[in-house]
């Protein structure tokens, strides 16, 4: 897995609030998210987020340099939690069937707790350099998983007759369409969501008896 990079964002301090109303440095960078993921990254404005908070652009720019650093600092906190997944050690000490479920399971509950940042990330469309880096860096992600499936079916834990990047491919599918349709404020928790994605996956892969 690539070094995670480092945000310009790091470099900022945070100011105190002043006024009203007033807003600190992950407010700001939430609002800018929120309208990167209505409008695209392309067309929100500076402007468009001073509007939204109801702030000067000028007081935007004491919490970050901007536009692309509030892209960055979303981008980065996202993928930074995906390859957590993969560090932490339930994703490397077990066997590689549970190492997957792992994987799994701690896939979504990123998907669901980072939800604004991941659904940036899933939408970008590689046009700038930062963007094609952040796009990189989830390659690696998906590469690594792929390469856990087919250590998996290497194993004898999963069907062996498939291909390990198109089921993975498939997999991450059914992960990532979790955006279009989860509601934080919904029935579903996120346990529930993630039992339902294991099911299915391993009901369809692992192994038949013979």
């Amino acid at each position: 897995m690539p070094p995670a990079s480092s945000s310009a964002l790091d470099a900022v301090p945070v100011p105190q609030r002043r006024g009203r109303p007033g807003y600190d440095q992950e407010q700001v960078i939430a609002a800018a998210v929120d309208l990167f993921n209505r409008h695209g990254y392309d067309a929100t404005s500076m402007g468009m987020l001073a509007e939204r908070l109801g702030i000067s652009k000028s007081a935007i720019y004491h919490h970050v340099p901007g536009k692309e650093q509030l892209l960055e600092h979303a981008l980065d906190r996202a993928l930074l939690e995906l390859e957590g997944v993969l560090t932490h050690p339930a994703a490397q000490e077990r066997s590689v069937d549970q190492r997957l479920e792992y994987v799994l399971r701690a896939t979504v509950g990123v998907l669901i707790d980072e939800l604004p940042n991941v659904t940036l990330l899933l939408r970008l469309r590689g046009n700038t350099p930062l963007e094609r880096r952040a796009l990189d860096r989830r390659r690696a992600f998906d590469h690594e998983v792929a390469a856990l499936v087919e250590a998996s079916a290497e194993a004898g834990a999963l069907r062996g007759d498939l291909q390990p990047r198109v089921v993975t491919r498939l997999v991450f599918g059914m992960i990532n369409s979790i955006i279009e349709w989860y509601r934080p404020d919904g029935p579903l928790r996120r346990e529930e969501i993630a039992d339902s994605v294991v099911a299915i996956a391993f009901d369809g892969l692992r192994s038949r008896p013979a």
